[in-house]
């Protein structure tokens, strides 16, 4: 009987145990919620990291030479940039399944060549191709390019879309220039250029042989096209934001450590900032839209990370991580600032209220491109 009985307990325990090990296999097939994403750029890898710990709960192949990352507004799809240098042959944009953690097919963006820079807004996934000189737009739900506007400018490298998908902004690094890219109507007349027309016009322009001005059926709206303004920045104008009230532009000028800020209406630079960080190509603001943060890629001694106040223009503080910087995120209630320190294979958990470091998350080679999914 007492046989019987140690059977049937050592069951129990064995039926319990592999009960609590489906439990924690299922926690661990789970992507936290939220989670930071980064790129490891040269293991070609899609960090998941878990934020309560900074730990890396999981990897995913991302594609040849990933670059920038961003996540849909749902959380499930994140897009991972194929940069390869603007002369590259790479024309893919790596899609990854965030729920089952595994790479989908990616984007094949045909003729054009080295996208970089990402941007998600109205369901649509913006990109910037180097090779191409140009910003374009992919519709997830018809797996299709909808919509390719040139800057005429060299390297046209990061890019940020307005709420109203009506003004696109981008930073083209070897010109030194920001491209003011906005959606303008025809005169109600049907005469002469687009109202307040001041730069070459993408689309829309009548054709020659088309029928004389003013006998145009198309509704307005749908004769709307896009007008360029190049601004010029600094040298190596690489990293920028849009301010959280859509007045200002800042970019960070890579060769000259300083920051370009443009007014956005009158599209006229009003101040270049002098920054003590090198190699500046990344730049952030708040949510609040009170401070700036600006890191940089720079050899040698000196800070890497610096947090400047936007109202007066004026450095915080600055950080030495250790080695070069690049990507920024900083989370959604602007509490704290995840900063890639890829010469150390890092990323830097800043305290954005304290303007302090409080950990680090160790990650595989060269890490850039970051994300949060909520």
């Amino acid at each position: 009987m007492r046989c019987v009985n140690n059977r049937r307990i050592s069951i129990w325990r064995a039926a319990a145990l592999t009960i609590l090990l489906g439990a924690g296999n299922l926690a661990e097939a789970q992507t936290p919620s939220p989670a930071l994403l980064v790129l490891e750029k040269s293991d070609n890898m899609l960090a998941i990291v878990d934020p309560a710990n900074l730990q890396i709960v999981a990897r995913v192949p991302a594609g040849q030479d990933p670059h920038e990352i961003v996540a849909s507004p749902d959380g499930k799809l994140a897009y991972i940039s194929n940069y390869g240098g603007s002369d590259s042959t790479l024309n893919t944009i790596s899609v990854i399944d965030l729920t089952a953690r595994k790479a989908l097919a990616p984007i094949n963006l045909g003729a054009l060549r080295s996208a970089h820079g990402l941007a998600f807004a109205g369901g649509k996934l913006y990109f910037t191709a180097e090779t191409n000189k140009i910003v374009g737009r992919y519709d997830p739900a018809t797996q299709s390019v909808d919509l390719v506007l040139g800057t005429g400018q060299d390297r046209t490298h990061m890019v940020a879309v307005n709420e109203n998908l009506d003004r696109i902004v981008t930073s083209n690094v070897s010109s030194g220039t920001i491209s003011i890219i906005e959606q303008v109507s025809p005169r109600a007349d049907g005469l002469g250029p687009l109202r307040g027309t001041t730069g070459p016009l993408l689309t829309g322009s009548p054709a020659a042989s088309g029928p004389p001005p003013g006998t145009s059926t198309l509704p307005a709206s749908l004769r709307k096209t896009w007008r360029v303004t190049n601004v010029a920045a600094g040298r190596g104008a690489e990293g920028f934001d849009v301010s959280p009230d859509g007045k200002e532009i800042w970019a960070a000028n890579a060769q000259d450590a300083t920051v370009t800020i443009i007014d956005v209406v009158s599209k006229r630079v009003t101040q270049t900032v002098p920054i003590p960080v090198r190699g500046a190509n990344r730049l952030k603001f708040t949510p609040d839209g009170k401070r700036v943060l600006s890191s940089g890629l720079g050899a040698g001694a000196g800070p890497n990370v610096v947090v400047l106040d936007s109202g007066t223009r004026k450095e915080l503080k600055a950080f030495d991580l250790g080695g070069g910087a690049a990507g920024i995120l900083i989370v959604p209630d602007g509490s704290r600032a995840y900063v890639a320190v890829s010469a150390k294979d890092k990323v830097a958990v800043v305290d954005l209220k304290n303007l302090e470091i409080t950990g680090y998350v160790s990650t595989g080679r060269q890490p850039d491109g970051l994300a949060w999914v909520q």
